[in-house]
């Protein structure tokens, strides 16, 4: 497993990290909506820390973490944070750091040229989609020449799913239509791109047995289990994790609109058994950012 022996001696891998401010740009006022908003569903005054920040904060920890952006341009008109600024600090802080990539899929053939370039120059090491923000559906073939590129290279790709805390109260949530959030419209990407490991990202409410039968389906489906606190979570995530589906849960906490500090002191206390603990908080997402999963 080439994670490096550094890897091998940190506490946990949190798989869903944001990078939400840039130290290259100015903030987009329209960020700043959706920002303000969010930090009032999810009940923080958090500030939104820079990448070298984000950087320190898991360092101090011991936590590995894998980064990204949201390329939300379509969608939003929000500009985006550039791939490679935080490719970039990824390839300086390998020993706690992988960046993934966001491409808003409405850039179809450009797109897969830049996702190829970003592989192959600048090392990142999986995709992040938000269909909700992104204002599409993932089943759409729109999507396919770029989902065709992760596929080649048989990288990870972070969906996001269920309800989405971005827009919640905004007038029209923001724009955001829910159901392109739905688990199950990832399906077609899960049957025909089958050398994608594909991540729903958190409990998916409130399609969550969604994404419980297609992690027991497709071998090459996960969850992630960030933006909600455990001890919120739905009953089945912990009836299934602690039966068929142990090895397809990875810790995510949604940083920084919640610490994985917080995080994992809430799962603790979640119901999940003893020994799912490392395989969770780390050995899941270890297999699949570095290994054979």
């Amino acid at each position: 497993m080439d994670v490096g022996h550094d890897w091998d001696d940190l506490i946990a891998i949190d798989i869903h990290v944001h990078a939400e401010h840039s130290c290259r740009q100015p903030l987009d006022p329209i960020q700043a909506e959706f920002e303000e908003a969010a930090s009032v569903y999810f009940k923080t005054d958090a500030k939104r820390p820079s990448i070298p920040e984000t950087i320190a904060y898991y360092r101090e920890r011991k936590i590995g973490f894998v980064l990204f952006t949201v390329d939300m341009e379509a969608g939003t008109g929000i500009k985006r944070i550039a791939n490679e600024e935080i490719a970039e600090a990824a390839a300086e802080n390998r020993d706690i750091m992988r960046a993934f990539a966001s491409i808003d899929p409405h850039k179809g053939k450009a797109g897969a040229l830049e996702a190829r370039k970003l592989i192959e120059d600048y090392g990142v090491a999986g995709f992040k989609f938000h269909p909700p923000l992104q204002n599409f559906d993932p089943g759409d073939r729109m999507a396919w020449p770029l989902y065709e590129v992760i596929d080649h290279y048989g990288l990870p790709a972070i969906f996001h799913t269920g309800h989405s805390g971005m827009g919640t109260g905004m007038p029209g949530g923001g724009g955001i239509r829910l159901k392109y959030g739905q688990p199950i419209l990832v399906d077609d990407v899960a049957v025909d791109f089958p050398n994608i490991k594909i991540i729903l990202a958190h409990p998916s409410w409130p399609w969550t047995d969604e994404a419980l039968s297609m992690a027991l389906h497709k071998p090459n489906v996960f969850i992630d289990l960030s933006g909600w606190s455990p001890k919120y979570f739905p009953p089945q995530i912990v009836r299934y994790a602690n039966s068929q589906l142990g090895g397809k849960f990875l810790f995510g906490s949604d940083f920084p609109l919640i610490p994985p500090d917080k995080w994992i002191a809430a799962f603790d206390s979640a119901g999940f058994k003893p020994e799912l603990r490392e395989p969770i908080l780390k050995g899941n997402a270890a297999k699949l950012l570095f290994g054979d999963a």
